[in-house]
């Protein structure tokens, strides 16, 4: 048996009132809506998870960088 290609979902009335506020143009469906911030909010989350990825990695150099005997000399001066 084939399972329905759309469902029902129930949504506070808040939400649907920021959704109205959301919509690019007045005939966007929420549909289309829910698709677009669902497809932005992924790629958010992955670029944050490669931004913090970069960061750690970068750590270890800025810390050799930083953190040495030359430059600690001229912090008195």
């Amino acid at each position: 048996m084939k399972m329905p290609e759309q469902s029902t979902i129930l949504l506070d009335r808040k939400v649907i009132d920021l959704l109205k506020v959301a919509r690019e143009h007045p005939r966007q469906t929420y549909n289309e809506l829910l698709e677009k911030m669902a497809t932005t909010f992924i790629k958010i989350k992955e670029k944050n998870q490669y931004d913090e990825f970069l960061h750690k990695i970068q750590q270890n150099k800025m810390k050799e960088l930083w953190d040495n005997k030359e430059d600690a000399a001229w912090e008195g001066v």
